[in-house]
């Protein structure tokens, strides 16, 4: 089940990335723009990119934690954190087919954040070096949206710290190939990314993942005889 979780949010991260052009275009654009040669713009956005991943992967963590800490306290926060997380799987599904986009609403839970984390943004622009970049994606890490709010809402249900941080890192490396590829090479991706044809297979593959986690909680398991109920 832990490399199915991975896959999924892989696929979120990748078939929702054209949203995160959105979100950090712009950076990605002046942070290829500003260091003269291709190689200095490449140390940049690896930097940028690593921080914000980095960022993603510490949430992941600190929210699995919370869902780990609930579950132990009492036994059915376990059983609902497991039943929420399948269900905001289907949200996030029907979002990544752009059926429904109710999870905007959910960048509002960090605007509060952000606007203490927004300043320190924003003394580290210009970027001018590959130590900046990196500060500068750790913070942006925690920039108010929808999508990462998703994934991280999902890893509350995650069974322990390591196991959210790595749904967040598998998320964060999907967001890659299109914040790291420029030119006629990203325009192709986005295109590809964008094609309702493949965001509905995505959407409705995860729709099903979400379903077969869903069953055996309402004690509908088919392969109830190989698993253990505790």
């Amino acid at each position: 089940m832990g490399s199915v979780n991975l896959m999924a949010a892989f696929m979120f991260g990748l078939m929702g990335s054209a949203h995160c052009i959105g979100m950090c275009g712009g950076i990605m654009s002046t942070l290829s723009l500003a260091r003269g040669s291709g190689y200095s713009a490449a140390v940049s956005l690896l930097a940028y990119n690593s921080g914000r991943i980095m960022t993603y992967s510490i949430a992941g963590a600190i929210v699995a934690g919370f869902g780990t800490l609930l579950t132990d306290r009492l036994m059915t926060a376990g059983i609902i954190l497991r039943v929420f997380a399948s269900i905001m799987l289907i949200a996030m599904a029907l979002y990544l087919a752009n059926w429904w986009k109710g999870l905007v609403y959910v960048e509002n839970i960090g605007r509060a954040l952000w606007k203490y984390l927004q300043p320190f943004a924003s003394r580290l622009m210009p970027v001018r070096t590959s130590g900046q970049a990196l500060l500068l994606g750790l913070i942006w890490g925690w920039l108010p949206c929808g999508l990462i709010y998703s994934v991280l809402i999902w890893t509350l249900s995650a069974a322990s710290p390591a196991q959210g941080s790595l749904i967040m890192l598998a998320f964060g490396l999907g967001t890659l190939p299109s914040m790291l590829l420029t030119g006629a090479l990203a325009a192709q991706f986005r295109q590809l990314s964008q094609s309702p044809l493949l965001r509905n297979l995505a959407a409705v593959t995860i729709i099903i993942f979400a379903i077969w986690q869903l069953l055996p909680l309402i004690g509908l398991d088919p392969f109830q005889t190989g698993h253990s109920h505790h």
